[in-house]
């Protein structure tokens, strides 16, 4: 069984050892950016923005999709911080791509809380899981024009955007016809996320993870409780699985993760990774995804842990 290695090692290795490497540090100053459509659907147009480091020469390289928050309701695939968050990434030479999906309960009279039945919440989640796929597939058949390797695809997400990533990267390989044969998500970013089954967890679907959570997230939760703590008797009741219980099954499994535990920590976690812990999500993907590190390590950001909910106290001495 690995051991859980500090993360402040990590760093120092990093540092020591990687400086000023591609993927790491910037190599350019410049991005560029394009819109797609990647396909139409329900009668919608579902369209990706991909940044380009610019003047780049690899042809190969390893791309970040990042999938916006909002409670499946609301939230675009440029805003400000989304468009900051994917030029840091493309100018250390990835490819960033930001996506629209459908917000199927954009209008709708419950919108996404306890009195949204568990059934459409669960439709929810699969029908962000699709579209994700068919962003994923349009990347990978014009992965010539953009530069992608399709083997090294990260995913990332926010909030709902967490929970659409969770749920399609521990999906099985899917088979796309390429001669290196099925292709799995080279990782997962979750910014307080969740999905509804750890069983969907495995050996062959488990991938490297980084998972932000804070520890008193009262709509996501940190480890295993309803989602928005919906009471039993309603009808949006629903357990989900957060970063910590996610963390667990993968070490039961003996497969990598980086847990990112906030102590006290409310939802606000699924957006301040961006910026606050810009460096640890490019260090993951440099160890994790790229050099395949094995290690499994947990975080913990110490402040007021004293939660609403008393079993979630996971940051006591």
């Amino acid at each position: 069984m690995k051991k859980l290695i500090p993360a402040f090692f990590l760093f120092l290795f990093s540092a020591a050892t990687l400086a000023q490497e591609r993927y790491l540090e910037e190599i350019t100053d410049s991005v560029e950016t394009e819109t797609y459509t990647y396909i139409q659907k329900d009668g919608q147009t579902l369209d990706l923005d991909i940044y380009t480091p610019a003047f780049d020469v690899e042809e190969n390289r390893p791309a970040l999709l990042y999938v916006h928050g909002g409670g499946f309701s609301g939230g675009t695939r440029d805003g400000k911080e989304t468009i900051e968050f994917c030029e840091r990434i493309a100018r250390r030479g990835y490819v960033a791509v930001s996506i629209s999906y459908r917000l199927t309960r954009k209008g709708t009279e419950t919108a996404f809380g306890c009195d949204c039945p568990a059934e459409e919440k669960l439709a929810t989640f699969s029908a962000a899981v699709e579209d994700i796929q068919d962003a994923t597939y349009f990347l990978i058949e014009n992965r010539a024009q953009f530069g992608i390797d399709p083997y090294r695809i990260i995913l990332s997400g926010s909030s709902a955007g967490a929970e659409a990533v969770l749920n399609t990267a521990y999906q099985p390989p899917y088979c796309y016809d390429l001669d290196g044969g099925p292709v799995a998500y080279a990782g997962v970013v979750s910014m307080a996320g969740a999905i509804p089954d750890t069983a969907q967890i495995y050996d062959e679907s488990a991938v490297p993870s980084l998972l932000f959570h804070g520890t008193c997230d009262n709509l996501v939760p940190y480890a295993t409780a309803p989602h928005h703590y919906c009471d039993e008797d309603k009808p949006g009741y629903l357990v989900l699985h957060g970063g910590k219980t996610i963390a667990d099954r993968l070490h039961q499994l003996d497969q990598p993760y980086w847990l990112y535990s906030v102590c006290g920590g409310n939802h606000s976690v699924a957006g301040s990774p961006m910026t606050q812990q810009f460096q640890e999500i490019m260090t993951f993907c440099y160890e994790f995804v790229l050099h395949h590190s094995k290690n499994q390590i947990h975080t913990v950001i110490t402040g007021d842990h004293q939660c609403e909910y008393p079993g979630f106290n996971f940051c006591q001495n």
